[in-house]
């Protein structure tokens, strides 16, 4: 008789376990007890004959043997999610779960207002939101849309290209009066510009001025975009924004726009094996309807 393997509670608690650190923190976000929690790494660890965590005084610290089973406990807990999605309705209505991933400063800027108009239309389906500026895997079923700021290049998508959405630098207009407007990229050593703390992907993409600015050269340093956008909004110095974000707030100045301006693809993409559930495919064209206003300027999405 063949010997059964962990179960996927077992499983899941130790994802929990390595995202935070602690028993007590792990049982709270899966609403277990901590010796429950306790029990299920007992019961990994004696079932896969590993040590999966040392203590210390800042917690429990993973093995090296658990950081070589994180990528596949959390590809079993994307297909747990894409299971319980697929099964929350059929197929053929708009019911049930349709999971989005996106950046931050989409999900917080931009999405809203276009979710909320298609819960007004579909109350009957339910939405998921994940931000991360880093591209989740959708063929990992990570998610069931992707809204991307680059091409996608996996065979088994279906993507779609809405537009470019221009940025530029931009500055409050109280801190504007206070320090002056810069008259050239050479002049912004003068002023607190903001920018990247330790990640630098999203400030890469803005090309030969990522070569001109650099890090030190930040008055204000966060990896957050809405926090950037936050720094910005308060007067804080001078950071990156798109365009059209920028035109919903008249309190910022654009600041060189002939030096500084570039511009970003937007993409959505499903999966093909999806393109078919009515759920997802409604969200799908309702986000590209959306998106594409976005782009245009229109502020009906305000």
């Amino acid at each position: 008789m063949t010997k059964r393997g962990p179960g996927w509670e077992l499983f899941r608690t130790f994802i929990e376990v390595v995202r935070d650190g602690s028993l007590s923190a792990a049982a709270r976000r899966l609403a277990l007890t901590q010796p429950t929690v306790g029990r299920h790494v007992d019961a990994l660890e004696a079932a896969l004959g590993i040590s999966l965590f040392t203590r210390s005084p800042r917690g429990l610290i993973p093995t090296s043997a658990a950081l070589d089973l994180v990528p596949h406990a959390e590809a079993m807990a994307a297909a747990s999610a894409a299971l319980c999605r697929a099964a929350s309705s059929e197929a053929a209505t708009d019911r049930g779960t349709v999971r989005v991933t996106a950046s931050d400063i989409m999900g917080c800027e931009v999405l809203p207002a276009i979710l909320g108009d298609f819960r007004r239309r579909h109350p009957g389906i339910v939405l998921e939101l994940a931000l991360s500026n880093r591209n989740e895997d959708l063929l990992q079923r990570d998610a069931d849309i992707a809204v991307r700021m680059a091409r996608p290049t996996q065979k088994a998508l279906v993507a779609r290209r809405i537009g470019k959405t221009r940025i530029g630098f931009y500055a409050h207009k109280d801190y504007l009066a206070d320090f002056g407007m810069p008259n050239s990229v050479a002049a912004l050593d003068a002023h607190c510009l903001i920018g990247f703390d330790r990640d630098d992907r999203s400030f890469r993409s803005v090309g030969s001025l990522a070569r001109q600015v650099t890090r030190e050269q930040f008055g204000f340093r966060c990896d957050s975009d809405p926090a950037q956008l936050a720094a910005l909004r308060a007067g804080l110095g001078i950071g990156g924004c798109q365009v059209n974000l920028a035109m919903r707030m008249p309190q910022l100045v654009r600041v060189l726009p002939k030096a500084v301006d570039f511009a970003l693809e937007i993409w959505i993409a499903i999966h093909e094996d999806l393109k078919t559930t009515r759920r997802v495919r409604l969200l799908f064209d309702h986000l590209a309807i959306g998106l594409a206003a976005f782009v245009r300027g229109d502020r009906t999405n305000t």
